[in-house]
């Protein structure tokens, strides 16, 4: 690091060590919670991509041929050194993305859990073996890694996000180039020394820091096998398909309009719970946060009295000093949304909780909206149709289970969603019926453990495998069957007919 303009400059991780670039872009970094800018950031160039690249293909010729048991002992030591500094860990991420300690706490807790499914890659790795599939013919298969894979992560989950995936990678034999977002660059390149210091080589693991040029450079250099993004719906479209142009494998997770389905039977105050949990933890900046409650009738009334009343007692604030909800990320994307909650009350929804009027517990130039809770939407207004990312809760009234089932169904997205009820039929019916990649039932944010798969349905998803579990191992690889035959004095002679199995 440098000093310019007495601001810190935060470069890139390349080789093992922390570097500059070549670049004499600067991207801000601010601390969401008083406004003021903390670093600059190097936005990476073309070559300096291409310089990451080139190590990485250096490191991943000798990492993959790392025995499984020299890989497991680097993802041990990795998860020991997460685990004994996740305090500053959650720190640096609340001091650039501006959740609150115990939620970043929490998505670290998230990502060490990947990092536990890693360890286990033998077993994830384990291939088959057929005896005598013909006369003395063996067949099994194989799984190999495919070289140098990319990760473009986003701001709002800048340590978990990468530990979806780098961990994954990295057991598989692969060497990785992490792009995370230029909004908080240090989650990721603690995570990278880290790595190093855990035994990784250098050059296994690479961080460039950067825009869409530094985006671009990796979609089309020829040394990338393979992307795993993470971002809104547009740029996942974008990056899948330029990717994809570009002959890479591709796993593209987008945004989502997340639906949580009450239905009459319900307990109410636990949907009024997961309801303010899920739509405001982490200021709603989150891929499966809940952004449309569907009251199926008669509830609704007395559902949206009990969430307004727990929303009287959220504190907005400093994340750092124990509030419950912080500030948006950058001051435009507060902008953004507040323009949404313009547009909600311009189009007729009814503000229950109007969070433009908070008053936070934090520095008056920080980036604030208070959670808000509008009812009475209808499908057609924008704070219903579009992804806002931000505390925005919308209540739609619906008259029957089918109505319910519909409007979901209906949305273009099909990340996550949830059902409140305590009839299992219903809820049996509900999983099966729904277009939507992950459910939870009683449960707002279904993110599966490590061992199965994160992804969505859908404008969600652009790819076919999701992310960790069995997909995240069956994307991070490529199968091999080796069909062997032995010879002994038995065996001679020519035959050019055509092979039969006897």
């Amino acid at each position: 690091m440098s000093t310019a303009d007495s601001a810190t400059v935060v470069g890139h991780f390349i080789d093992g060590k922390r570097v500059g670039g070549d670049s004499e872009r600067r991207g801000d970094v601010f601390d969401p919670a008083t406004g003021r800018r903390t670093a600059l950031v190097e936005l990476a160039s073309a070559s300096d991509v291409a310089g990451a690249v080139e190590s990485a293909e250096r490191a991943a010729r000798a990492w993959r041929d790392a025995s499984l048991s020299k890989r497991t002992a680097v993802l041990f030591a990795f998860r020991e050194l997460v685990n004994a500094r996740r305090d500053r860990l959650a720190e640096a991420i609340t001091a650039e993305h501006g959740k609150v300690l115990a939620d970043a706490a929490g998505e670290v807790q998230r990502g060490m859990e990947v990092i536990e499914y890693a360890c286990g890659i033998p077993s994830a790795l384990r291939g088959g073996f057929s005896e005598n599939v013909s006369t003395e013919v063996d067949s099994y298969s194989l799984r190999q890694p495919l070289g140098v894979v990319a990760v473009i992560s986003p701001f709002n989950f800048p340590a978990m996000v990468p530990l979806w995936f780098v961990p994954v990678a990295v057991a598989c034999g692969n060497a990785v180039v992490l792009k995370p977002s230029e909004k908080d660059p240090s989650a990721a390149l603690l995570l990278a020394e880290w790595f190093a210091e855990a035994g990784l080589p250098a050059g296994v693991l690479n961080v460039v820091n950067g825009d869409k040029e530094a985006v671009d450079a990796l979609l089309d250099h020829p040394g990338v096998k393979a992307v795993s993004f993470v971002g809104s719906t547009p740029v996942a479209r974008y990056v899948h398909q330029r990717a994809s142009m570009a002959g890479k494998r591709v796993q593209a997770l987008g945004g989502a309009k997340n639906h949580m389905v009450v239905l009459p039977d319900a307990d109410l105050d636990l949907a009024a719970d997961a309801a303010v949990n899920a739509g405001f933890g982490s200021a709603g900046e989150r891929c499966m946060a809940i952004s449309a409650l569907v009251a199926v009738e008669p509830v609704a009334d007395a559902l949206v009295a009990k969430i307004a009343e727990r929303m009287a007692r959220l504190r907005t604030g400093d994340g750092r000093r124990g509030c419950d909800m912080g500030p948006l990320v950058t001051a435009a994307h507060a902008e953004r949304v507040r323009s949404y909650v313009e547009s909600g009350v311009a189009a007729g929804a009814i503000p229950v909780v109007d969070g433009r009027q908070v008053t936070p517990d934090g520095d008056a130039d920080g980036f604030w909206l208070g959670p808000t809770l509008f009812d009475h939407v209808t499908p057609e207004m924008s704070i219903y149709t579009d992804e806002i990312f931000g505390p925005v809760l919308s209540v739609v009234r619906v008259g029957s289970y089918d109505e319910a089932v519909e409007l979901v169904n209906a949305n273009p997205y099909g990340n996550g969603t949830a059902i409140f009820t305590n009839d299992g039929g219903a809820a049996r019916r509900y999983q099966h019926e729904v277009e939507v990649g992950m459910v939870g039932v009683n449960v707002p944010i279904p993110v599966p453990m490590a061992y199965y798969s994160f992804g969505g349905w859908k404008a969600s998803l652009f790819g076919d495998l999701h992310a960790h579990g069995a997909d995240g191992v069956a994307f991070y690889t490529r199968g091999k069957v080796v069909t062997s035959r032995w010879l002994d004095p038995r065996h001679g002679g020519v035959n050019l007919g055509f092979p039969t199995q006897s």
